[in-house]
């Protein structure tokens, strides 16, 4: 038992730290923050090895990762709790409600990924709605709601695709890690 929770606190620890690495190659960065990139991945992978709680706490620490080493873009505390902490959970916590199956890894993106957005979605339409520019991608923007769809849209599903397909180009050599297959044939030589 203290075998596995000392292997899980290592694998969440370089993991986040791979997701931080990752987070900083970026292939375009929006100007209010947002940014395509793979740095789901390593957090998406851990919540579904390790479930739903130990997912959430993961994303929350990455949370706070991004906005303290990453340079946060914020307007105040909601921005800062909503974008970063809360988003990240969410993103843990979608994913890790398919741990241990064939295909988690690929569900949990698309949960985690949704739940993220939707976090980034409220926040972009009461906060930052605020600051809504007359313009964006060549339409005349009125509503907030709209704005904040096309803002955080515009890096979440490029970011869940990106996810997605790194996904399916490692899902035959590392199967066994993306099923939990591993960790279940710990368990079972430990006992």
């Amino acid at each position: 038992m203290k075998h596995s929770r000392i292997r899980m606190i290592c694998e969440a620890a370089v993991l986040m730290a791979l997701a931080q690495i990752l987070s900083y190659i970026k292939l375009y960065e929006f100007p209010n923050g947002g940014s395509i990139d793979c740095a789901m991945v390593p957090i998406i992978l851990f919540a579904v090895r390790y479930g739903a709680g130990w997912g959430t706490g993961v994303g929350l620490v990455y949370g706070a990762m991004q906005y303290f080493f990453a340079n946060g873009i914020s307007i105040d505390w909601t921005t800062i709790i909503c974008d970063y902490f809360l988003a990240y959970a969410l993103l843990g916590l979608g994913a890790g409600l398919f741990h241990g199956q064939k295909y988690g890894v690929y569900a949990g993106t698309l949960c985690g990924g949704a739940l993220r957005f939707l976090a980034h979605l409220a926040v972009g339409a009461i906060v930052w709605g605020q600051w809504m520019p007359d313009e964006f991608f060549g339409m005349t923007m009125t509503n907030p709601w709209f704005y904040s769809l096309l803002y955080n849209g515009s890096y979440m599903l490029p970011d869940i695709v990106i996810c997605c397909v790194i996904f399916a180009l490692l899902y035959r050599p590392l199967k066994k890690y993306f099923t939990c297959a591993d960790l279940r044939a710990g368990e079972s030589q430990s006992v």
